[in-house]
């Protein structure tokens, strides 16, 4: 039997958690923080205290943590998948897949 991992929204605005251990690919993955119970399946190896999304992003989408967007997405993100710097350019990213800096 596969035990659930937790990971921990911090802001019912955000559309990424944290994992509080680290995640595997196959995962189950309870979003504890906010008032409606949400369970997601880890899509990647996510490392402990990064990011993984609770919601599609998509491509040039904000990704909104703490409530606030601290980067946008490279590409689609899926629901489960590892948030950081392979799919997420900051905000102040001068050559932006964005365009727009």
């Amino acid at each position: 039997m596969q035990h659930t991992k937790r990971a921990l929204l911090l802001n019912p605005r955000d559309n990424v958690a944290v994992a509080l251990t680290k995640l595997e690919p196959g995962d189950m993955v309870e979003v504890r923080g906010g008032v409606e119970k949400l369970v997601i399946r880890a899509r990647d190896e996510i490392p402990f205290g990064h990011k993984i999304a609770i919601r599609d992003i998509p491509r040039c989408g904000y990704v909104v943590k703490y409530g606030y967007p601290i980067g946008r997405a490279k590409r689609d993100i899926r629901v489960g998948e590892h948030v950081h710097l392979h799919n997420l350019e900051s905000l102040s990213t001068i050559r932006s897949v964005c365009g727009g800096g």
